[in-house]
């Protein structure tokens, strides 16, 4: 006896050899054996053999009209057997049930399974609405078809031209577009971006890299809505200044300020004046809530996305000629041994004479010139005492920092400044500690340093930077740079407290900051009580956690751009064979430009080694570069201008160990901003 018996789901023939109860033991047409319950048992039958009726069966499935079948079997629910009466005309025979009972397991659409052998002819109104809903599946199939082929032959089809960004970047994988870009980079073996770009769906790696950096962080985009320019109602005093700002040609943003004043008994008045936007935003106003929004002005080679509108940066950036609302920290100096005798804070308007560019001065502000007093420039000796001054903090700071018990900061570091015209990179080496850069650093590191001794003292909490004796595990754990709502020592950059307040015009945290330094100056001891943010304000533990997470991917997309403009000047300069300073082990940095490449397998080289590399092929999309070792071509010793010293956690580091972007980043416009390079390093 043969048997057709249904078996997790499938359809299955084999011959009986034997009965246990209630169970068969059943011989396949593969000769494999196999226990199947009498209750799954559909038919039996004694001819034809069972690998001849699953064929049979196979085509009177085929042969079945479903329609017609529909139509036959009524509203009642049937056997099987029942409904191949009806349909054949006769008791069905065996390879006719059988092909019969696949095509209604075969049409679900058609016919619902009540148990085993058992149906129901679905309702009128439920098979014309999933028919047609077949029928618009096939369709949307043809139209995929129709996309994938597009695709395929370089061309976007219409329907993706206004989404390509969410196909990328937040893709509904249900959606045909999504299902035909999918099939489409598997039937070519590459990645969606890749094809966009073939496409033109996007311009250029540069437009990918940055358009996604906006879908995820701007959804609704970089603009701004139109807001009034907030007015200055305080009345402030005019300051008898004549001040000045040193910044790299491309700022926009001119946070800092100095003025410098000899007063009748010899001692120095040494002016920090930082713009101040917290005159004329209020929190929770509709620019505060922009500005906390972004949280930070973002940068990048060649651009920047402003974290204020520009008519409000224009409104206080301290521009040469105009007469500007400031914050201002005054020092009063005693230049026989550069001691601090007093430090006076208060809002006023401060006059600008200039801004004073990098590009116009470097070569002409040194190590030398100062010394010997030579070139002409303006503010020269303004610059000569600043200059004295902030060599008087450094050392300050060296010795705090050995307090600390960490080594002296290493200053042979090289940056580079990016400088992008029509797509054209520039990348400009540029040392780092040149006395211009040493001057905004000291200053701005002594105003942060001393405003937030001021809100400490006052028990007005700010936002603060601190590094050293934290917890966890080992020396790069307690080493790391924290933002906290009250003071605590930076040990990093030798100071006892640090809060970022000296740009408000691009940091959301200076500009919270401002406001309570402001409340400081003005009402003294009942501060606490007008301050905007009192102590162990839930508000300002969420700036802290905001500012630290957008910080962070601005940072990232800040670095990833870098690293594209690196990629497209090996190209501009069709620079094939090129000079490299090992970093550690197996990492290197290209002397020209700061490409940090990892070499697999390069032999062991003592750290600073100079090396050339032939660069084999780059990719400005996944922003990966292959080279391979020609030569060692230097010892450590020569190479060791252009070599990243390890940071203080012992790790080499291809930018800044954490106290030196703290430095760099309060040097704001004039070190770190360099050609949209920004301050975050960090």
């Amino acid at each position: 006896m043969n048997l057709f018996f249904e078996e997790s789901g499938d359809f299955k023939v084999g011959t009986m050899m034997s009965q246990a109860g209630e169970a068969y033991q059943v011989e396949m047409p593969s000769g494999k054996r196999t226990k199947v319950k009498i209750k799954d048992v559909l038919l039996q039958f004694a001819a034809p053999a069972p690998a001849e009726l699953q064929e049979q069966a196979k085509a009177v499935a085929a042969d079945i009209d479903l329609d017609f079948l529909w139509e036959v079997a009524g509203q009642e629910e049937f056997g099987f057997a029942e409904l191949g009466a009806e349909y054949f005309g006769h008791a069905p025979l065996a390879h006719e049930a059988a092909g019969l009972i696949l095509s209604l397991h075969s049409a679900p659409v058609y016919f619902y399974k009540k148990g085993r052998g058992r149906y129901k002819a679905a309702p009128e109104a439920a098979l014309k609405a999933a028919l047609a809903g077949i029928e618009k599946k096939k369709q949307q199939l043809l139209v995929q078809a129709g996309y994938v082929e597009e695709l395929k032959a370089n061309s976007l089809p219409a329907s993706m031209q206004n989404i390509v960004l969410q196909l990328l970047f937040k893709p509904d994988k249900n959606t045909m577009e999504y299902k035909a870009l999918e099939a489409a980079c598997m039937e070519l073996h590459t990645s969606a971006a890749r094809l966009m770009l073939a496409t033109g769906g996007i311009a250029s790696p540069k437009e990918l890299h940055l358009s996604k950096f906006l879908f995820e962080n701007f959804p609704k985009g970089a603009g701004f809505p139109d807001v009034p320019v907030p007015a200055v109602t305080a009345k402030l005093p005019l300051a008898d200044v004549a001040a000045f700002s040193i910044d790299d040609v491309t700022t926009t943003e001119i946070d800092d300020a100095f003025s410098v004043v000899t007063l009748e008994d010899g001692t120095l008045r040494v002016g920090i004046h930082i713009a101040a936007p917290a005159l004329g935003i209020r929190p929770d106003d509709a620019i505060d809530k922009m500005a906390r929004q972004r949280m930070s002005t973002v940068y990048m080679p060649g651009d920047k996305i402003t974290m204020l509108p520009d008519e409000i940066v224009d409104a206080f950036t301290l521009a040469e000629g105009k007469t500007c609302p400031a914050l201002s920290l005054y020092a009063t100096l005693n230049p026989a041994d550069w001691s601090v005798l007093q430090t006076v804070t208060r809002a006023e308007l401060v006059p600008i004479a200039s801004n004073l560019r990098h590009n116009d001065l470097d070569d002409l502000v040194n190590e030398e010139t100062l010394a010997s007093g030579a070139g002409d420039y303006a503010h020269k000796a303004d610059l000569g005492l600043l200059w004295q001054w902030a060599q008087q903090l450094e050392q300050g700071r060296m010795k705090k920092r050995e307090g600390f018990g960490l080594k002296p900061e290493q200053n042979n570091r090289i940056d580079f400044n990016f400088y992008v015209e029509n797509d054209v990179v520039t990348v400009a080496r540029r040392k780092r500690g040149a006395p211009l850069d040493k001057i905004v650093a000291e200053l701005m590191i002594f105003a942060n340093s001393t405003w937030g001794k001021l809100m400490h003292d006052h028990g007005v909490p700010g936002i603060y930077r601190s590094q050293g004796g934290g917890s966890g595990n080992g020396w790069a754990a307690k080493m790391q740079v924290r933002m906290v709502t009250h003071a605590a020592p930076h040990q990093g950059l030798g100071v006892d407290q640090y809060a970022w307040s000296t740009s408000p015009l691009r940091r959301y945290t200076d500009l919270v900051n401002q406001w309570q330094i402001i409340a400081c100056a003005e009402h003294g001891v009942t501060a606490p009580l007008v301050a905007p943010f009192k102590p162990r304000d839930a508000n300002l533990f969420a700036i802290v956690s905001a500012f630290d997470a957008a910080y962070a991917a601005y940072g990232d997309f800040q670095s990833n751009m870098e690293r594209y403009w690196c990629l497209r000047w090996l190209g501009q300069e069709n620079a094939r064979q090129v000079d490299a300073v090992v970093l550690k082990d197996e990492i290197l940095r290209l002397v020209d430009i700061p490409l940090v490449i990892k070499l697999p397998g390069m032999p062991q080289v003592a750290r600073g080694a100079q090396v050339k590399l032939d660069i084999l092929r780059w990719d400005e999309v996944d922003l990966s570069i292959e080279a391979r070792l020609l030569e060692i071509a230097a010892a450590p010793e020569a190479a060791d201008a252009g070599l990243d010293y390890e940071d203080e956690a012992g790790e080499a580091d291809a930018g800044m160990a954490p106290e030196q972007a703290d430095a760099a980043a309060d040097a704001g416009a004039g070190a770190a901003e360099l050609a949209g390079a920004g301050p975050a390093a960090d």
